[in-house]
C-alpha cells in the first residue's frame, strides 16, 4: 500500500516536471531569442502524439505507452552559431505507463538533434534522422537495473506528412536504451526497447 502511495507521489512530480519544462521551452525560448540576430529565423514548431514502446533487451515482456508533446526549433537559434539549414533541435516530453502488467510510470523529458534528409524529400512526405539523450523515470526495475532515474539515449528516423507547404502529421521509429550511464556501476542493466511515434503538428 505504501508503495502504491510512495508510486502515485512520483508519478505526480514527474508528470509536474515535464508540464513544467514545456511550459518553459514553448513560452520562454521565444523570449530569449525574439530580438533581432544575424541567423536566418524558421518557426519553432509544435507537436503532439502517442510513442508506443516495446522492449526486446531483457526479454520481451514490458510494453510502454506515453503521451509525446515537443517542440521544434531552429538549431542556430538555439545555440547561437551557424548550422545547416536542414538541422533542428526538439526537446520533447513523453508521459505515461507500462500497459503490460503491472502497470507502472514511464515519463522522461529529452533533446535531440533532428536533420531533414531533404534530397529524399517531395511535395508530401519530408523524412529526417534524430539522436539525442534525456532522463528517464521508470516505476519499476529491472533485474540489476540499480536506479529508477536513467539516461535515456534514443537514434531514430521519420517522415513529416505535409499539406501543401506545412507539416501535419509525423510518424518515426527509434531504437530506446535506458540506463545510469556507470552511475551506480555494480548493478547497471540497461532496457532497449524499439519504440514508433505517430503525432500531428498544430
Amino acid at each position: 500500500m505504501m508503495y502504491g502511495m510512495f508510486s502515485v507521489k512520483i508519478f505526480k512530480r514527474t508528470f509536474l516536471i515535464c508540464i513544467a519544462s514545456l511550459l518553459v521551452i514553448m513560452l520562454g525560448a521565444e523570449k530569449i531569442w525574439a530580438e533581432e540576430n544575424e541567423f536566418e529565423k524558421v518557426s519553432t514548431r509544435y507537436g503532439i502524439g502517442i510513442t508506443s514502446g516495446q522492449a526486446y533487451d531483457p526479454g520481451d515482456n514490458i510494453t510502454f505507452l506515453q503521451l509525446n508533446a515537443f517542440a521544434l526549433y531552429d538549431y542556430d537559434r538555439v545555440w547561437r552559431h551557424k548550422a545547416p539549414e536542414p538541422l533542428r533541435f526538439k526537446v520533447e516530453c513523453n508521459l505515461g505507463a507500462t500497459i503490460s502488467s503491472p502497470h507502472r510510470a514511464v515519463s522522461s523529458v529529452n533533446m535531440l538533434a533532428l536533420y531533414y534528409l531533404d534530397n529524399f524529400s517531395n511535395s508530401r512526405l519530408r523524412p529526417y534522422v534524430e539522436a539525442g539523450i534525456g532522463i528517464i523515470y521508470t516505476d519499476f526495475r529491472v533485474e540489476n537495473q540499480g536506479l529508477r532515474f536513467n539516461f535515456n539515449p534514443q537514434l531514430g528516423i521519420g517522415v513529416e506528412f505535409l499539406s501543401g507547404s506545412k507539416p501535419v502529421f509525423y510518424t518515426a521509429i527509434r531504437t530506446h536504451h535506458v540506463s545510469n550511464g556507470g552511475l551506480r556501476r555494480e548493478s547497471n542493466r540497461g532496457i532497449n526497447s524499439i519504440v514508433v511515434i505517430f503525432g500531428r503538428f498544430f
